[in-house]
Order: structure tokens, then C-alpha cells, then sequence
């Protein structure tokens, strides 16, 4: 503050307050409120003498050390006269006419009402305490300026009061509400676009009753019907839906039965706005009433109860709106159908379930309609039928829009069948019964009358029928997808089910797949589920047969896998003495020795799925009947036996459990013994199950895993994919089990690792298996691993790169790769020159093989380590591919560098030039009063450019009345008139043909000869020409363009003849003279090339056609040619543009 009195220069002095306005944040509040006096003066001295100056920065910084001032004092320190005084300083300084000291002061202003620290405290008041003086003034400003021309002051005050509105107590929020639709009727474009933005900002607040109450709320959205801007004015009625939008969300949420008796009004405002012929204005009215249903009604519906024709309160005006929304479906809405039925499918879905009696009528409509020739919004209205299908239910739907369907027809059209898809992908939610009474016996029905249509011979018509009967048994998943009346109504469906199942293979997969739907989705209540489960006994004895039975020849066999997968999702609600007994009599047939090996895997099949359901008793039962399985000859057998034991060993929990834990020992005893017998086709199921039983063993079981580790290591060059994750997986698990057996977690992953170590000096395929361990215990275990154990075994792999086998190179190289990826850059710096030199030791045969993962290892020690030490420690022959790097790392640096630059100037560009009608928030719908830069110079560039803008936005238009009617100004419509869009045709800029047109209209052709040409003109016309082929050259042509380009060079050829047909072929009507190549007549004798010729124009073969060209390794230079000739053809055509726009001018 000494330096700011003592300083005289005015770039000192805004160097200092821009220095103390970052230093007053940190200092503390009591401070501060002991030196206000003080300071305040100092900085009031200083805006008093600024004020006029020319200079902004020392005012602007001052104002916003003044208003960190004010924002620390405390709530006692408001009540004297002089804070408030020297707020109002502040506050006067809004109306600014510098852009940067009024947003400097409004900031201000704004943080002090929002921001200041006392109003965060347990007793802080409803409001600031200088919000009412702020109200006032904000009132007074606008009154004193808003008559006026150009209204400034005015636009000042409503981007000012756009912030502040939300912070006023209620009777300021109306004062400034009146102000604003007072101002509002002076018709002023950006004035009224303004007024609504602050109107906008109050209702997104979402403010308390003290702000704003409901009916203060509710009077401002009955005041702004008086200002509904025209159908045909884009912005300012996209900026109307917006701010109607957020005003009867917030009465809602105030008092929704108020909130929702203002709704049926604007929604038959909103609906009369997509008859707009902007597509704009149609999404925004179609998105504003998306968000009225889901905001304001869904919430509701419970509340409101039944909607009827004849209800009263709440329930009519939901009426009210449905009609409106109705309407249209009327012809002349017909342009924006597609939106309609978007409004309904949100109708239906929120209301369908409580006011489907309104309804009924529009489902009629709608099914009309789509029986309507060429309708095109098929999907959007079957989306909407399928809204009602999944609110109401189908059997509220079926009754004004029944099938029409039932099997007595004369004709096969089925106008209403495309209900059947429809009803299939929404249904859920609903009584199975309604399927039970109504669309069994129907398909019962279609199926005996496409019965008797095949035995009359009538194959199509059967086919019809037998088609529809199945598209009604295909809805029964979604019935029984979380169903109402399970308890009640499955007991009259499950016979026939079973029957469906085992007699009609045509509907095993549907009906399987609803009863795993039931089982799954429609038994949460206890209830439900024991009735599903009383009929177990006699589901799986069918599932069971069916599964129990061979694949015929040319069948698929997904339905046996959906029959399997049925048996797996029932069992889970089975009960456990059904399952028992099912496993014992599974168990006979396993062993009975007349099954056949098909019988007995099928039946391994099911006791792999009743395994995890049965007691512990019938699993020891079940475990002594496998075992001799875990030693058979029988590949699929033995993997089968496996499969059976995993399933048992995963439990977590339960009997599964159990038993594993009762039976640890001989588990141990049996997987060990049965090692060297186990098949290729068992290692997954095997290894997945030794993964289950080590994650239950203690450190006493430290010997068994010892035992595993060979086995595990040699799994991970397994054939079969699962067998080699579940081998790394195991890996992993095991060292997992060493770090829970030690105390020392670096010594315990060391013990671990020399379990390993042995393999590396092994057979070839043991030493790759186990660097192939030891790299993914590496990746997983990189933090627990310690610097010396890595870099011994970078080491010791580095040596193994010398091995002749491809094989062991390949995992050395891989270990490689993932060590410079996990170690510190610093201790890999060690083994830099130990791992090249290892690689550059590579034979000429090594070096070919792996040359693509060598480049991919050099690239990285490229990027950790730089070129030219790489270089120097590795041998020449490898120069040329690090030389290629070096070439290919800096290209992919150029192009991220431009994508980049080419990514933020798109961000900029976006950030300068909004997307309008766009987004939630109005300031993307509005363009804003102003648009000030803080950077001086960018300011006097886009001088002329914004005051363009800005007269194009301020600008009005007036719409006279129709005919020779006279406009009426009294009418309180008028506001209508005034259009901030101009309107009417050919506002855009007219279109350049080339000919000057004549006062009555008639275009003005005047004829040169080609002689009077001069050379210029010439010249340009041979670079547009140039550019054009070479543009129709680059672009994809369809064959209609193809044919028009044809007969456009035949014109220039001045070829009188039209294309006609011509005999071709290899016969005798074959045609005798040779066809002339395009561009054959410039062809030089000798050299290559095109040659220029007198009196023709230039050659366009600019590019020799040279099969060389196609060369991958030349692709950059050649890129480069085309590129300049592409610049050179695009900058001769814009100057023969502008020579002619030249001539043209009177």
C-alpha cells in the first residue's frame, strides 16, 4: 500500500495493484477488516483520479482489490454507512463504458454478493445484505436508459442483473421482473435477448422460497406468453422454449400441483412450434417437452393417480397436455411427425401405466397410420407402440388394437401382424396369465390351421401360418420377464411348457430361454421362486432326456446347449435332495459299462452341473466315482472327470467348500499321482482347479506347490489358449501364496523365483517356458521385486540370447521388452551396453527372424536413451534400421505436432463460434451482447468484423399484416411483429452466375471470339480447366457422373454425334479400328511423357503413368509433387476468379 501512494507513473501503479491483487487473497480476514478504513480511502483515492484516465489496467486491477476487500469483511462490518458507500463505488463503476473496467467491477460486484466469507458461516443471513441497494440500483439504471436508442447502459445492467437475480430477496426479484418485461416491450432485439438470458439464469438456479416463491414464479411464466417470439424467428424463440422450459420445472419443484396446472398451456404453445419451418426450433420445442414429461410429470404419476377423460386437478391437465401432443398426428403437422412420435414414446413411457384410458384413441391413430402407403417413420412409431406396450401391458394395448388375427381369415394380408415384433422386444412386467388365456390357444389355433393347410396341399399359406404361431410363442420370454403373478398363474403354464419342450423341437430354444428368463428375472419374492421350483421334478427328467439324446446329422447344436444351459439355471432354485438324487442316478450311468461313450460324456455334462448344487455327502459320493476318470485313456472322458472336479473346487462357499477343505490331503495326493497321465485337452480344467486349490492353501502346504511349479512352467507352451492363461494365472496365484507363507515379501518372491531359476538350464522348450514365467512374474510383481533380483535376471537372459534356438530367443527378446519397461531408467542405464552388445552377438539368421521385434526393442532404447548411443554400442549392420527409426520417430513427432496444432485450433475456433440451438445453457442459444477480448490488438483486428455482427444482431425487422391490412400497434400481439430474423427469401448473398442480368430480368450473353482472348485470360482458363480434371480425377464418380463427364468431353471434342450403341465383343461384330486412348494424342514418339501441341490445350497427364511411381519407398517425394501441383492448379484458378469477377464489374 506505501508503494502504491509512493509510485507516480501509471504503468507502475497497475504493475503494483496487479500485485497487491494477488497478494490481498492470502492475507488474512481479521487483518483486513482491522485495516478497511484505511485501505478503502486508498483505493477510492485512486479510482477517483483514474476514473477519466485513458489508461484501463490500474482501475481495473484496484476494482479488484477492492472488491477481495469487501468480500473479507464480516456481517457487523456491513452495517456502518461507509462500507456500503465504498461499495457503491464499486457498483457505479458496472456502467462503465471500458469493456474491461465494467467486467472488472461486475466480477467484483459479484463475487462480494455470492462470495463473501460471512455468508458461508453458520449464521449467515437469506441474502447480502447490499443485495437491496444492488436491486435498486440495477432498477434505477435501466428505467434512466432504457428509452434510449441504442440502449447501452440497458445491456449493461441485464448482463449484470443475468448473475445477480438469484441472489435478491423476493421482493426485489419481482421489482426487477416488472423492469425486465417493461424493457422487454420496447421490441429491442438484443434487449429483449438479454432479459431473457436473466430470466433463464433465475429459474436454472433453482432458488428458495425467499428468492423466489411459486406464485411469483408462476406469474412471471403467464407474463412471458406476451412475449412469444414468431414461429419463423429462429433465435429468440429457441431462447423462449429454453427459459419457458426452466421456469415450469423450477414451479414444480416449488409446487408441482401449481406447476402442473400451468402446463397444458405451454404445451399447446410448444406443439404449434413444430410446425416451424426452422428444424432447429422443432428439436429444441420437441426436446423442451422430453424434459417437462420427465422432470416435472414422471416424478408425479403415483400422486396424481388414474388420468380419465372426466378427472378434475392434476390428472386433466395431464389430459390437457396428452391431447395437445395428439394434435400432432393431425395432417398438417405432417412435416414433423417424427418428433411427434418421439413426444408420445416419452408420453407413453412416463404416463402409459396411469392414463392409458386417454390413450386408447391415439393407439388406434397410430396404427392407422402406419398402415398408411409409404409412411416413413415406421421404426420411430414402432418405438412408440412399444413405450405403451411396456407401460400399460399388451393386454391393455391389445383392446383398441386387437391382432386381428384368428386363424378364420379369407385373406392372408394380417394388417395388424407387425404388433407380434413389437410386442416381443417391449414386453416385460406383466401377467403371465394374459399369455396363458389369450395367446396360447391362438397359437394353438394357427398351428392346427397350418396343419391343415399342409395336408390340402397349401404349402405358402401353411408356411404363413406356422410362421405366425411361432412369432406368438417367441413373446414368452418377455412375459416372464419379472412377471405379476407368478404364484398364481406359471402352475397353469408349466405342462404345456414341458410339452413344448420335448415334442416341438422348433420351440426348445424359445421356450428354454424363457424358463432361464423366469428363473433369473421373475423369482425375486420367495413366493414366486418355491412355485418355480415345485416344478423341478418335472422339468429336468425332460431336460435331462433331451440333452441325453445325439445331434442328428445336419442339425445345429444350440438347442442341446440351450437345454444344458436351462438345466444349469434351474438347478440353482432346485431343491437339494432332488439334486442329490439326480447326481446318484447320473453316477450309475457314468459307471454303467453298456453306456456308450457319447451317453457317458453327455452324462459327465449334466453331473458337472449338479455337482456345485448337491450336499457334501453326494459330492464325496460323486468324488470316489471319478477319480479312476482323472487317470483314463479316454481324452474327452478324463477332461470331463476334470471339468467335475474344478466345478466342485471353485465353490467359495457351502458344501463345495467343505469338502475341499475335509479332503485337502487327498486332493493333494490324487492331482500329484495323476500328473504324468493327464492329456493335452485336460490341462485347462486341471490347472483351473489346482488355481482354486492353492488359493486355499497355508504355508504348511508350502511342499505341494514346490511339486507343481515344473508342471505349471511347461503348461505355458500349451496348445490350447485356455490352458496357457490358466497356467500364467496359476503362476501368479502361487506367488501370491509364497508372499501370504513369508513374512519378508521380498524374500518370499526370491524363494519363489528360485524355484524357477532351475529351468533355465533345462531342455530348449523348458528354458522358453520358463523365461516365459519368469517375464510375467516380472510384469506382476515389478514393486515387489528388488533391483538386484531384476538386473540378475536381465543378466542371465542376455546370456540366453547367444542360444541357436529360436525358440529361447524369442522369450529372451520378450523378457527384454517388458524389463525396459518396468525398470527405473537409472538402473537399466547399467544394462544398456550388456543388452546390445548381447543383441548385436545375433546370427544373420536371428537378426532376419526377429527383425520386427528388434526395431520394436531398439525404438524403445531409442526414445529412454537417445540415438547415438545406441548407434555406438550396437555393430554397423543394425546402423541402417536405427537410421530408419531415427526417420520414422520424427515423422510420427511432425504429424502428432500438427494433429495437435490442428485439434486446438478446432477447440478455438469452436470456443469463438458457438454452435447455435445447441445444449442446456442459453448463452450456446443466444449470442451474447457483446464480446470483448482482453488482448488489445485482437481487439482493434476484429474491430470491423464485430460491429458488423453486432448491427446484424441489433438489427429488427417488421412484419406488416397480410394483405393490404395495416399493422395494428396496439394489438398486444405486436411483439410477434418484431423479428430478430430477417424475413422471407434471399437473405443470403446472390449467387454469381457469370451473366449480367437486364432490369426486366433477362439474362445478357454476349458472344467474343476467341482471338479478342487475351493470353491472361487464356492462361487462367487452362489452370480452371487444369483444376477440374484434376478434381473429377480425385473424387468417386457414379456411373451417372461417369456417363455425363463422357458426353461432356465428347461436347468439347465437337463431336455432333450423341453416344449410341456400339457392337463389341470378340466375334465378327467385334469393332476393327483401335480404340483411342484419352490423351493418346499428346503422347511423345520417342520420350516419355506428354509433349505440349500447337493450338490444342496443355496435356493433363502432368504426372507420367508410371508403374514405378507406385514405389512405397518414393511415397513421400511423390506426395510432395502432387501436393505443389495441386497448389499451383488451386492458385491459378482463384486468380482466374478474381480476373473475371474484375471483368464483370460495370
Amino acid at each position: 500500500m506505501t508503494t502504491m501512494e509512493a509510485v507516480e507513473s501509471p504503468e507502475s501503479l497497475a504493475a503494483v495493484a496487479y500485485l497487491l491483487n494477488l497478494v490481498l487473497k492470502r492475507v488474512p480476514s481479521p487483518v483486513l477488516i482491522k485495516k478497511f478504513s484505511d485501505t478503502s480511502k486508498a483505493f477510492m483515492d485512486i479510482m477517483s483520479a483514474q476514473a477519466s484516465s485513458g489508461s484501463t489496467s490500474v482501475l481495473r486491477w484496484v476494482l479488484s482489490c477492492l472488491a477481495t476487500l469487501l468480500r473479507k469483511q464480516d456481517l457487523e462490518a456491513w452495517g456502518y454507512p461507509v462500507t456500503l458507500q465504498v461499495y457503491h463505488g464499486l457498483l457505479s463503476f458496472t456502467v462503465h463504458s471500458k469493456p474491461k473496467i465494467r467486467k472488472a467491477a461486475q466480477h467484483g460486484v459479484c463475487s462480494v454478493l455470492k462470495g463473501s466469507e460471512f455468508m458461508f458461516g453458520e449464521k449467515a443471513p437469506a441474502h447480502h445484505p447490499a443485495a437491496v441497494s444492488t436491486a435498486k440500483f440495477c432498477i434505477q439504471e435501466i428505467e434512466k436508459s432504457g428509452g434510449s436508442k441504442e440502449a447501452t447502459t440497458t445491456l449493461h445492467m441485464l448482463t449484470l442483473l443475468k448473475d445477480l437475480l438469484p441472489c435478491f430477496p423476493e421482493g426485489l426479484v419481482k421489482s426487477c421482473s416488472e423492469t425486465l418485461l417493461r424493457v422487454m416491450t420496447l421490441s429491442h432485439v438484443l434487449v429483449t435477448a438479454c432479459a431473457m438470458q436473466a430470466f433463464h439464469s433465475l429459474f436454472h438456479a433453482r432458488p428458495g422460497l425467499s428468492t423466489l416463491s411459486a406464485e411469483l414464479n408462476a406469474q412471471i411464466i403467464t407474463a412471458l406468453y406476451d412475449y412469444v417470439p414468431s414461429e419463423s424467428d429462429l433465435q429468440p424463440l429457441l431462447a423462449w422454449l429454453k427459459v419457458m422450459e426452466k421456469a415450469h420445472i423450477n414451479l414444480v419443484r416449488l409446487q408441482w400441483d401449481l406447476g402442473l396446472g400451468h402446463l397444458p398451456r405451454f404445451f399447446g404453445t410448444t406443439v404449434t412450434c413444430l410446425l416451424s419451418p426452422h428444424s432447429q426450433v422443432v428439436t429444441a420445442a420437441t426436446q423442451s417437452l422430453k424434459e417437462i414429461l420427465k422432470e416435472c410429470v414422471a416424478p408425479h404419476m403415483a400422486d396424481i393417480g388414474s388420468v380419465t377423460s372426466s378427472a378434475s386437478g392434476p390428472a386433466q391437465s395431464v389430459a390437457k397436455m396428452f391431447r395437445a401432443v395428439e394434435e400432432g398426428l393431425t395432417y398438417k403437422f405432417h412435416a414433423a411427425w417424427s418428433s411427434v412420435l418421439q413426444l408420445l414414446c416419452v408420453f407413453f413411457e412416463v404416463c402409459g401405466r396411469q392414463a392409458h384410458p386417454v390413450m386408447r384413441k391415439c393407439l388406434q391413430s397410430l396404427c392407422d397410420l402406419r398402415l398408411s402407403p409409404h409412411f416413413p417413420h415406421t421404426a420411430a412409431l414402432d418405438q412408440a407402440v412399444g413405450a405403451a406396450v411396456t407401460s400399460m401391458g399388451p393386454e391393455v394395448v391389445l383392446q383398441p388394437v386387437p391382432l386381428e388375427i384368428d386363424g378364420s381369415e379369407e385373406t392372408l394380408d394380417f394388417p395388424r401382424s407387425w404388433l407380434l415384433p413389437v410386442i416381443r422386444d417391449h414386453v416385460q412386467e406383466t401377467r403371465l396369465g394374459f399369455f396363458t388365456t389369450y395367446f396360447l390357444p391362438l397359437a394353438n389355433t394357427l398351428k392346427s390351421k397350418a396343419m391343415d393347410l399342409a395336408q390340402a396341399g397349401s404349402t405358402v399359406e401353411s408356411k404363413i401360418y406356422d410362421t405366425l404361431q411361432w412369432q406368438i410363442w417367441t413373446l414368452l420370454p418377455g412375459f416372464c420377464t419379472r412377471p405379476t403373478d407368478v404364484a398364481t398363474s406359471f402352475k397353469g403354464l408349466a405342462r404345456t411348457l414341458g410339452t413344448a419342450i420335448s415334442e416341438r423341437p422348433d420351440l426348445r430354444v424359445t421356450v428354454c430361454q424363457a424358463l432361464r428368463t423366469l428363473i433369473t428375472k421373475g423369482c425375486q419374492a420367495e413366493a414366486d421362486r418355491v412355485e418355480v421350483s415345485r416344478f423341478a421334478k418335472n422339468f429336468l427328467p425332460i431336460l435331462f432326456n433331451l440333452y441325453g439324446q445325439p445331434v442328428a446329422a445336419g442339425d445345429t447344436p444350440a438347442p442341446r446347449r440351450a437345454v444344458l444351459e436351462t438345466i444349469r439355471t434351474y438347478l440353482t432354485i432346485t431343491d437339494t435332495q432332488l439334486v442329490n438324487s439326480l447326481l446318484e442316478k447320473a453316477s450309475e450311468k457314468v459307471l454303467d459299462p453298456a453306456s456308450s461313450d457319447f451317453t457317458r460324456l453327455s452324462v459327465l455334462d449334466l453331473v458337472v452341473a449338479l455337482a456345485p448344487c448337491a450336499d457334501e455327502a453326494a459330492i464325496s459320493k460323486l468324488y470316489s466315482t471319478i477319480r479312476p476318470y482323472l487317470e483314463s485313456k479316454a481324452h474327452g472322458v478324463q477332461k470331463k472327470a476334470y471339468r467335475v472336479l474344478e466345478e466342485v473346487c471353485a465353490s467359495p462357499q457351502g458344501p463345495g467348500a467343505l469338502f475341499v477343505q475335509n479332503h485337502l490331503e487327498d486332493l493333494k495326493k490324487t492331482l500329484l499321482d495323476s500328473l504324468r497321465s493327464t492329456s493335452s485337452p485336460a490341462k485347462r480344467p486341471r490347472l483351473k482347479c489346482l488355481l482354486h486349490i492353492v488359493r486355499k492353501l497355508s504355508a504348511e502346504h508350502e511342499e505341494f506347490i514346490t511339486a507343481l511349479v515344473p508342471e505349471v512352467i511347461l503348461c505355458t507352451k500349451e496348445v490350447s489358449v485356455g490352458a496357457r492363461k490358466n497356467a500364467f494365472a496359476l503362476l501368479v496365484e502361487m506367488g501370491h501364496a509364497f508372499l501370504r507363507f513369508g513374512s519378508n515379501q521380498e524374500e518370499a518372491l526370491q524363494h519363489y523365483l528360485v524355484l524357477i531359476y532351475p529351468g533355465l538350464v533345462g531342455a530348449v522348450t523348458m528354458v522358453s517356458c520358463s523365461i516365459l514365467a519368469l517375464t510375467h512374474l516380472l510384469f506382476e510383481f515389478k514393486g515387489l521385486m528388488g533391483t538386484s533380483t531384476v538386473e540378475q535376471l536381465l543378466e542371465n537372459v542376455c546370456l540366453l540370447l547367444a542360444s541357436r534356438t529360436r525358440d529361447v530367443v524369442k522369450s529372451a527378446l520378450g523378457f527384454i521388452k517388458v524389463a525396459v519397461t518396468v525398470m527405473d531408467m537409472a538402473h537399466l542405464a547399467k544394462h544398456v551396453q550388456l543388452v546390445m552388445e548381447a543383441i548385436g552377438k545375433l546370427s544373420d539368421d536371428m537378426r532376419r527372424h526377429f527383425r520386427m521385434k528388434l526395431r520394436n526393442l531398439f525404438t524403445k532404447f531409442i526414445r529412454k536413451f537417445g540415438f547415438e548411443l545406441v548407434k555406438r554400442l550396437l555393430p554397423e549392420e543394425y546402423h541402417k534400421v536405427l537410421v530408419n527409426i531415427r526417420k520414422a520417430e520424427a515423422r510420427a513427432k511432425r504429424h502428432r505436432a500438427l494433429s495437435q496444432a490442428a485439434t486446438e485450433e478446432e477447440e478455438e475456433e469452436e470456443e469463438e463460434e458457438p454452435a447455435q440451438g445447441k445444449g442446456d445453457s442459453i448463452e450456446e442459444i443466444l449470442a451474447d451482447s457483446e464480446d470483448e477480448e482482453d488482448n488489445e490488438e485482437e481487439e482493434r483486428s476484429r474491430g470491423k468484423e464485430q460491429r458488423k455482427l453486432a448491427r446484424q444482431r441489433s438489427q429488427a425487422w417488421l412484419k406488416e399484416g397480410g394483405g393490404d391490412e395495416p399493422l395494428n400497434f396496439l394489438d398486444p400481439k405486436v411483439a410477434q411483429r418484431v423479428l430478430a430474423t430477417q424475413p422471407g427469401p434471399g437473405r443470403g448473398r446472390k449467387k454469381d452466375h457469370g451473366f449480367k442480368v437486364s432490369a426486366d430480368g433477362r439474362l445478357i450473353i454476349r458472344e467474343e471470339v476467341d482471338g479478342n482472348k487475351t493470353e491472361e485470360e487464356e492462361g487462367t482458363k487452362g489452370e480452371d480447366e487444369g483444376m477440374a480434371d484434376l478434381i473429377e480425377d480425385v473424387i468417386i464418380r457414379s456411373k451417372k457422373h461417369q456417363k455425363l463427364k463422357h458426353q461432356k468431353e465428347a461436347e468439347e471434342d465437337e463431336l455432333e454425334i450423341p453416344p449410341q450403341y456400339q457392337a463389341g465383343g470378340s466375334g465378327i461384330h467385334r469393332p476393327v479400328a483401335k480404340k483411342a486412348m484419352p490423351g493418346a494424342e499428346y503422347k511423345a514418339k520417342k520420350a516419355k511423357g506428354d509433349v505440349k501441341k500447337k493450338g490444342r490445350p496443355d496435356p493433363y497427364a502432368y504426372i507420367p503413368l508410371n508403374r514405378s511411381k507406385l514405389n512405397r519407398r518414393k511415397k513421400m517425394k511423390l506426395q510432395g509433387q502432387f501436393k505443389g501441383l495441386v497448389k499451383a492448379a488451386r492458385r491459378g484458378s482463384q486468380v482466374g476468379h478474381k480476373n473475371r469477377r474484375k471483368d464483370r464489374r460495370p
